[in-house]
């Protein structure tokens, strides 16, 4: 219920003009002056040898005590020349953002050969996320099916809302699109520079989403490639085309290693065929199908499906526990926006081939991906396939 109005425009808003100036204003000049005070010219007759004789002995005495006077200035040290004082660029921003590809938080485990999202082999795309509707208006959602990534997000009122990550395929729609939250920013940082779609923002989040990491391409940026749909009423029924999405996004890096590990599932686990998740006003459940080998997806008692009719599943959930506090941020309501902190380390219970795990995850900074290990410090693999996080208050 975010104010939807995006006040964004295409320009960079982050001054790059250095400051500081190109003049040199410290004028390293010699206080000690350029001119030489003694003076050697003599006028000497031939004719008086003797004064001549006297006179040089005085000269040669004056030249002496001048030569000597530093000496005798004990006092005091010579000036020295100033010495070059190294200067470096400061930038005009606070904090500057990171411009480095994300670090793998577990450089000793090799990173996936195919999609680092996924573990599938084949050819890695450019990331696009997408803020997603997820409450009972905005079921059944179209292009699910095809996220790499899924992240189940907390927001007001105790609901929940939906982050898709897509690069290995991409659907012709996906939709509905909400709007973005302050905790995306932290979240998203992993991705490198992605492509992030959203209906709008709290006006006061709007300069914080342009001077981010990211490519923005809300209707602000790139109108033609939504759509209103007929089929329910706004706000539910704002839809994106995710190919043109790509093509009017600026600077959009291919998927980089977030930390995910795929292979055989870790020693032990505990027999499942269906988890639950609560949220204050929204229930995920997740269901064992051994003959499809995934996870079914039920929210709020009913099969997540969609727009086909076909229900929506994953080989792997991950519960992960985090820390869940309040933002500066608030509704039309005037209900406080949660921020969700994925940078840190937890617990976290990843679900896979019928089984549960015990496992922890971290993640160092943002410009890190989020590691899951097992409590013996071995990765806690991941089965191939599409990946469903589930962020849950700690």
């Amino acid at each position: 219920m975010l104010n939807g109005r995006n006040a964004l425009s295409g320009h960079d808003l982050l001054d790059e003009q250095d400051m500081l100036g190109t003049d040199n204003k410290s004028a390293w000049r010699n206080v000690l002056g350029g001119y030489d005070v003694v003076k050697g010219t003599q006028s000497v007759k031939s004719s008086q040898w003797t004064a001549a004789a006297a006179s040089l002995v005085v000269v040669a005495v004056l030249i002496a005590a001048v030569d000597l006077w530093p000496a005798r200035r004990s006092d005091e040290s010579p000036a020295a020349a100033p010495t070059p004082t190294p200067t470096s660029s400061t930038s005009t921003t606070s904090p500057p953002a990171s411009t480095s590809s994300p670090t793998p938080t577990s450089p000793a485990v090799p990173a996936p050969a195919g999609s680092p999202l996924t573990g599938l082999p084949g050819p890695v795309g450019p990331v696009l996320i997408v803020k997603i509707d997820n409450v009972a208006p905005a079921r059944p959602q179209r292009g699910l099916d095809a996220a790499d990534v899924v992240y189940v997000e907390p927001v007001e009122a105790g609901l929940t809302r939906l982050a898709a990550v897509f690069s290995s395929r991409l659907p012709e729609t996906v939709g509905p699109v909400r709007s973005a939250r302050e905790s995306d920013l932290e979240l998203l940082r992993q991705f490198g520079t992605p492509a992030f779609a959203y209906s709008g923002a709290a006006p006061l989040l709007l300069p914080a989403i342009e001077a981010a990491r990211v490519a923005p391409v809300s209707p602000a940026q790139a109108g033609p490639a939504y759509v209103r749909g007929s089929d329910r009423s706004p706000p539910h029924n704002l839809y994106a085309r995710p190919a043109q999405l790509l093509a009017l996004a600026r600077g959009v890096t291919p998927a980089p290693d977030i930390g995910f590990r795929f292979g055989p599932a870790p020693a032990g686990g505990t027999p499942s065929q269906r988890e639950l998740v609560h949220y204050q006003a929204a229930e995920y459940a997740f269901e064992w199908s051994a003959p499809e080998s995934r996870w079914h997806v039920w929210v709020d008692g009913r099969p997540l499906a969609d727009a086909g009719g076909a229900q929506l599943g994953t080989p792997t959930v991950v519960v992960q526990s985090v820390v869940v506090r309040p933002s500066q941020f608030s509704d039309v309501r005037g209900s406080v926006s949660p921020y969700v902190e994925t940078v840190g380390s937890g617990a976290a219970v990843v679900l896979r081939d019928g089984a549960t795990h015990a496992c922890r995850w971290t993640r160092p900074s943002p410009d890190q991906g989020t590691s899951f290990t097992t409590a013996d410090g071995q990765p806690c693999n991941f089965a191939p396939g599409p990946v469903w996080v589930v962020l849950v208050a700690a």
